[in-house]
């Protein structure tokens, strides 16, 4: 219940603040958030941040499946081995590729 309390609490106070800045004030913080997001420096963190995310992603799975891919069920382990090598081909972001 505080939890609860607590969110519609900070919905509030942001739905206040937001009303008391106007809608020029969001529209100078949107441009500001779209500059951040385009800046190099800020998308070859990104890009970074993104392929070490696969790489441990891709250790923790192999850990994982030595230790238990004897004990799921052959069902489940098919899924997965198909769940991945359709993501591996068909995955396409913009963060993951560099413009730069």
């Amino acid at each position: 219940m505080r939890y609860k309390l607590t969110f519609v609490a900070g919905m509030a106070l942001g739905y206040v603040i937001g009303t008391r800045a106007g809608r020029e004030r969001y529209e100078e913080m949107k441009k500001s958030l779209r500059d951040l997001s385009q800046n190099p420096a800020v998308r070859n963190a990104a890009e970074s941040a993104a392929t070490n995310g696969r790489e441990y992603a891709g250790r923790a799975y192999h850990a994982v499946s030595e230790k238990v891919g004897d004990k799921l069920p052959s069902s489940l382990t098919d899924r997965v081995r198909k769940a991945r090598g359709r993501g591996r081909d068909d995955f396409d972001d913009e963060w993951g590729t560099s413009n730069t």
